[in-house]
């Protein structure tokens, strides 16, 4: 893809990080859920949301299935599309981050390179990745949209989890294994890591 050469960015122009995070009283940061399928990325980031929101902290979800019946819509699962989600979201994030909202972006994003890609668009300060660690078994066991039931009779191809691989995160700045935690124990670790 040529690169467009009449773009002039205003960002010197535009009021700062900092003004903004001084209107709202708090600071914007990424909290980057990933795990499998059902290993309740999302559930925890609705629990974080509603606590932030009864504190006064804006927050903003960032969710996988809203991010791709939307501004991703276009994208299938292949590995250039599975990448390109990934990088929009972390740009979309960014722009959150930068004015000072709490960001919470549940996705699978299931290789290193992907995440270390995301973290260095948001910027490595801001981002905090945690790692939903639930067991494939359980996670199977919920299967709420049925999908690893699809997956196993091959009808979802490079399904993550079944059928493509997940890299576990090496350094996560938190480990939740809903196994094992409540959605209350879940919620407060990460409240303690924003």
């Amino acid at each position: 893809m040529a690169e467009a050469t009449n773009i002039y960015p205003i960002y010197d122009k535009m009021m700062t990080r900092k003004d903004k995070e001084g209107l709202l009283g708090q600071r914007g940061v990424m909290i980057w859920f990933t795990g499998l399928s059902g290993s309740g990325k999302s559930t925890i980031a609705l629990g974080v949301e509603r606590e932030l929101h009864k504190r006064g902290v804006l927050c903003r979800i960032l969710d996988g299935d809203n991010i791709r019946s939307g501004i991703n819509r276009n994208l299938g699962f292949s590995a250039d599309d599975r990448k390109e989600n990934i990088r929009r979201i972390a740009e979309i994030g960014k722009l959150f981050v930068d004015t000072g909202v709490v960001t919470l972006s549940a996705f699978i994003s299931p290789t290193s390179e992907y995440r270390r890609m995301a973290s260095e668009i948001i910027g490595i300060a801001d981002f905090k990745e945690v790692y939903v660690s639930t067991p494939l078994e359980v996670c199977e066991q919920r299967d709420v949209k049925g999908l690893y039931a699809r997956a196993r009779r091959g009808e979802i191809k490079d399904f993550t989890g079944v059928s493509a691989p997940f890299e576990v995160p090496e350094h996560p700045a938190l480990t939740l294994d809903t196994s094992v935690l409540t959605l209350e124990e879940s919620v407060n670790k990460v409240l303690e890591l924003i």
